[in-house]
């Protein structure tokens, strides 16, 4: 076992627990040292399991040595947001008021990576009910890079837990850009599905319509790996998809040659700071280097969308509280609360129209994939910003605005979408981009992620800990 191995990529660790070179045990026993002796700082985890983490693990190597080896994840050490549902175990959602709240089943998704032989290390923090904000009460993730940056949002600990090391692979949820924001903030790959292409049974709902739960890992093929062993149809979620569930693994090597890419480039500029435009456009040479078919297109215009999307998120999430606010209004942070306030003052013809603008919407980005196989765009407008930059952001209704125009689009339409490390701000924080395509092309995504992260070391760039 070399000493970086936290650091490796869940197939590589999974190639070397499947030859025998590497204990399921030995790897558990490591990584919840580590957990242990680094995590006092950096506050990604919301709960350690080292008893369910022992017992998975032992169970693991007894599997596998008996020649029973389920497939990639097993004995390989992950770790789950907050949102899903552990039987047994703590699942508090980021909340005060969920601090006691033990689940008698598991997610569907929980459930899944435990037949896939995955070692559960404990439950990643995250924002509080998965919104915007950390609840006042609970200590915020610390960006592993630098502690004076945002270590985004929600999926806060899933980002900072596998980019410090912590696990090697993790789950995340998407809302508003909840998988991407904290992948583009810690430096590490973040797949956001296909809405209802993963079970949401289990899982605390923000805005049940809008939710996207999906992987969080160092490369684009361990986000394949797990994808894998997630998606599907469930009996338990009428809104998962019944499409079937390819092999994300197979086809890997074919590469982008001849693969439609598009790109807008007054949207990749217009409003971006340099660095994340500059990336943007880098991004855009390698793929055009590796064979990519390069056509500038319009991305639809998103305004609409992103002017509707904070109340049609409150009105999903008020009623997602409804059991529980106003009755325990007080001890609701100001985030959350303020979100379900804008909720439940909506009428009803306003939300319609926010329904119809985001049908329109989700009707021009499937127009736009009819010439197209792809579509580079930025992850986010601002590289990297620091805390007190997200504070003062908080304070102006255009900021917030320009912090969702290339994320919360994404979550109306339901389209998947991959973000990619590419690169370091001058100093020295991770800067990413993101890849989109049609519904449940999900494949495509990881082929054209991995084939950049095999032109490029972004990825295997770690923070110094």
């Amino acid at each position: 076992m070399t000493t970086e191995i936290h650091y490796q990529s869940l197939l590589d660790v999974s190639r070397q627990i499947g030859n025998g070179e590497v204990s399921p045990v030995e790897l558990t026993d490591a990584m919840l040292a580590r957990i242990e002796a680094v995590d006092g700082e950096l506050k990604s985890y919301a709960l350690v399991t080292p008893e369910r983490a022992r017992a998975d693990a032992q169970a693991a190597e007894t599997e596998i040595k008996a020649g029973r080896r389920r497939g990639p994840l097993h004995g390989v050490p992950i770790a789950l947001k907050d949102l899903c549902r552990t039987k047994g175990t703590t699942t508090a959602a980021g909340m005060t008021i969920h601090a006691d709240h033990v689940p008698d089943h598991d997610a569907t998704v929980t459930a899944r990576l435990a037949q896939a032989g995955a070692v559960l290390l404990g439950k990643l923090q995250m924002t509080e009910g998965a919104f915007a904000d950390h609840h006042p009460d609970i200590p915020s993730p610390v960006n592993p890079w630098n502690a004076d940056h945002w270590p985004g949002v929600s999926s806060s600990g899933s980002g900072v837990a596998t980019a410090a090391g912590l696990c090697f692979a993790s789950l995340g949820s998407d809302t508003g850009g909840s998988i991407r924001f904290p992948s583009t903030a810690n430096g590490v790959t973040g797949l956001k599905p296909t809405w209802g292409r993963v079970s949401r049974y289990g899982v605390f709902d923000l805005a049940p319509s809008l939710d996207h739960i999906g992987p969080m890992c160092r490369t684009a093929a361990d986000a394949g790996a797990v994808l894998g062993v997630i998606a599907g149809e469930d009996p338990n979620d009428p809104t998962a998809a019944t499409a079937p569930v390819p092999n994300y693994l197979a086809g890997l090597e074919r590469g982008v040659r001849g693969l439609r890419v598009g790109v807008d480039p007054r949207f990749n500029s217009e409003g971006i700071e340099d660095a994340m435009a500059s990336t943007c456009a880098d991004a855009v040479e390698v793929l055009r280097d590796l064979g990519a078919d390069i056509r500038t297109v319009a991305f639809p215009d998103p305004t609409d969308v992103v002017a509707g999307w904070l109340a049609h998120c409150g009105v999903e999430t008020a009623v997602a509280h409804e059991e529980t606010y106003p009755a325990l209004k007080d001890r609701y942070g100001p985030g959350l609360g303020g979100l379900i306030e804008v909720g439940r003052a909506l009428g009803g013809m306003d939300y319609q129209k926010i329904i119809l603008d985001r049908q329109a919407f989700t009707g021009r980005m499937r127009r736009l994939f009819e010439d197209v196989d792809l579509l580079v765009m930025p992850a986010q407008y601002i590289a990297s910003p620091t805390w007190a930059t997200m504070a003062t952001l908080g304070e102006d209704p255009d900021g917030l605005a320009s912090l969702l125009r290339c994320t919360c689009p994404l979550d109306m339409s339901g389209s998947p979408s991959i973000t990619l490390p590419s690169g370091f701000t001058e100093g020295g924080m991770p800067i990413a981009f993101q890849i989109v395509g049609r519904h449940f092309e999900e494949d495509l995504l990881i082929r054209a992620g991995h084939a950049y992260q095999r032109a490029t070391d972004w990825h295997l760039r770690h923070p110094a800990i």
